[in-house]
């Protein structure tokens, strides 16, 4: 569905990225595991199209992105739930919700269907439907923020640190509703800083450090390796 071949991103005269490759399938969850700096999100917002790639090749479903304007993007299929949730404080849930389907014409009668199974996927959104979403808090900002993504209705989500600034509770809802979102069909490229939660969930698994993939693997095989458990998956990340 996805496929990164050779991504290479400079800002200005530092290289993050020295020719990344990837690949998630259709309905698949994928993760990508590394240190703080590795160039994880800077992976993600090469595909989405909000850095440009120096050289390389992104393509979904045979379609070439690098070229592509970041809502050209979106309406290929395509959502990316940023790190900082990119809300915007001083409108109401829905106003939020309502944002996230721009692409769509404004009388698509499926929105208000999609409204409705981002409320099934987070109730507390449905609460809290005219309230500000900066008087959130910060789990609910992020169930706005990927409820917002899904108003787009993407074929392939992009996740980056879901989890980040959350109470354990918090972080269990978010990724019961992941795994919903995968049995109906959405595809998941996922960014977390809780690397052992995010391998629990994913079928697949890339390890970057400083701009490269060093190893990739089903999650189960990574789970068990030893020295990426040295590295990622001791008690700071579990």
């Amino acid at each position: 569905m996805l496929e990164v071949r050779d991504l290479k991103v400079s800002y200005g005269a530092i290289k993050a990225l020295h020719g990344v490759n990837l690949t998630v399938n259709h309905g698949e969850i994928v993760t990508l595991i590394g240190c703080n700096g590795a160039g994880k999100s800077t992976t993600l917002r090469a595909i989405s199209g909000l850095v440009r790639a120096a050289a390389g090749s992104i393509t979904l479903e045979g379609k070439e992105l690098t070229t592509l304007a970041p809502h050209e993007i979106v309406n290929l299929g395509m959502a990316h739930s940023p790190e900082g949730r990119g809300i915007f404080a001083n409108m109401s849930v829905r106003e939020n919700l309502e944002l996230g389907a721009f692409t769509r014409p404004a009388r698509d009668p499926g929105i208000a269907k999609d409204m409705d199974r981002v409320f099934t996927l987070f109730p507390r959104l449905k609460e809290r439907i005219a309230q500000n979403a900066g008087t959130l808090s910060g789990g609910e900002q992020q169930m706005l923020a990927i409820g917002r993504s899904l108003l787009a209705r993407p074929r392939i989500l992009l996740l980056d640190e879901p989890s980040l600034g959350l109470a354990p509770a918090m972080i269990a809802e978010l990724y019961d509703a992941l795994a919903s979102l995968r049995d109906e069909g959405v595809t998941l490229l996922l960014v977390d800083q809780m690397a052992n939660l995010a391998l629990q969930v994913a079928d697949r698994a890339y390890v970057l450090e400083t701009g490269r993939i060093v190893k990739s693997g089903s999650a189960a095989e990574l789970r068990n390796d030893p020295e990426l458990e040295a590295a990622y998956l001791g008690e700071s990340a579990a």
